[in-house]
C-alpha cells in the first residue's frame, strides 16, 4: 500500500489468520494490507467478509450488472481500493475488460447499453447522501429486471456503499490488484470546466 492507512495494519495470527491469509491469496494471490487493518476487529471483518461470501450465492441479478453496480457505486463513494478490486475480480470472471474499465466514466462513454447504463444510474443515484433514487428509475428498473434482481441490486449497492465507506475513513486505498495483473488504468470521468 502506498499510502499510510489511519488505523496501522497488524499480522493475522493463529489459525482463523492462516485461514484468512490462505483465503486472500487465492483470491487476489497475495494477502493486502487492508486486512492487516480490519484484524483489529475480527468480528467485524469476519461478518462483512460473510456477507460477501452469501452475495456470491445471490443469483437473481445479471452477474455482468451487478459488477458494474458495485463498480458505479464503489466509483460515486470515491473507494479507489473498492473500484480496484472489483476491477481485477471482474477481469478474473471474464467479464469485458474494455467495459469495466469504462465504468468509472459510465456517463460519458458509448460502450453500455441501455440497461446497463440504468443500473449504473440507480447505483450512482442510491449512493449519494441522501440516495437520489426517482421512483421513474425504480419503475423502469423493476419492469426491465423484476421484483426479485430489483431487490438484490438494491443490497448489493448498499453492500458495497458499507463496504466502500469503511475503507475511505479508515483510509485503505487501491492495492494495485488490476496494475499487477496487466490491466489498463481505470478510466476516469470527464471533469467538466466550471462544476464544483
Amino acid at each position: 500500500m502506498t499510502a499510510q492507512t489511519r488505523v496501522p495494519a497488524t499480522e493475522l495470527t493463529g489459525m482463523y489468520g492462516t485461514a484468512i491469509k490462505l483465503a486472500a491469496r487465492k483470491m487476489v494471490g497475495r494477502v493486502p494490507d487492508s486486512v492487516g487493518v480490519l484484524w483489529h476487529n475480527k468480528t467485524v471483518m469476519k461478518d462483512a467478509m460473510g456477507i460477501g461470501r452469501k452475495m456470491d450465492r445471490w443469483h437473481e441479478l445479471d452477474p455482468t450488472l451487478a459488477s458494474y453496480a458495485a463498480m458505479a457505486s464503489a466509483a460515486a463513494v470515491g473507494c479507489s481500493f473498492c473500484l480496484d478490486l472489483n476491477y481485477f475480480t471482474a477481469h478474473n470472471r471474464g467479464l469485458d475488460d474494455a467495459k469495466v474499465r469504462e465504468v468509472p466514466r459510465w456517463r460519458d462513454s458509448t460502450v453500455f447499453t441501455q440497461l446497463e447504463r440504468r443500473v449504473m444510474e440507480y447505483a450512482d443515484a442510491a449512493s449519494q447522501t441522501p440516495p437520489a433514487v426517482t421512483d421513474e428509475l425504480s419503475d423502469a428498473l423493476l419492469v426491465e429486471l423484476g421484483p426479485a434482481a430489483l431487490v438484490e441490486l438494491a443490497a448489493r449497492v448498499a453492500f458495497m456503499n458499507m463496504s466502500a465507506r469503511m475503507n475511505i475513513a479508515l483510509g485503505i486505498r487501491s492495492e494495485g490488484f488490476a496494475a499487477e495483473c496487466g490491466l489498463p488504468p481505470l478510466a476516469v470521468p470527464t471533469v467538466v470546466s466550471g462544476a464544483a
